[in-house]
């Protein structure tokens, strides 16, 4: 679990980045939680965008998601999801 501070220190560091991975109407599966583990491993914090024709919650979404890829949910606004889990190999985020 992330603390208060360190999420914060995530909301900041991801505020520049841009979405890498879309949510359509499909919603989110296995295929799509296991791409986005992939990225975490070599980015540790990503943006994942829902679309508007998707008719699943965000929340709910990024519930699934971080559940399946075993990270932490930093932030969900609008339909901007903020995610982070700590790299093995790619260690770059040294949280406060």
């Amino acid at each position: 679990m992330l603390t208060g501070k360190q999420k914060r220190f995530l909301r900041s560091q991801a505020h520049h980045l841009d979405p890498i991975f879309q949510v359509g109407k499909g919603g989110s599966n296995e295929h799509l939680i296991r791409h986005v583990s992939e990225a975490l491993e070599k980015r540790e914090l990503i943006k994942v965008s829902v679309l508007n024709n998707c008719l699943e919650d965000p929340r709910d979404i990024a519930e699934e998601i971080s559940a399946g890829a075993h990270a932490e949910l930093v932030q969900v606004i609008c339909k901007t999801i903020v995610l982070y889990k700590e790299s093995k190999d790619h260690k770059t985020i040294e949280l406060p």
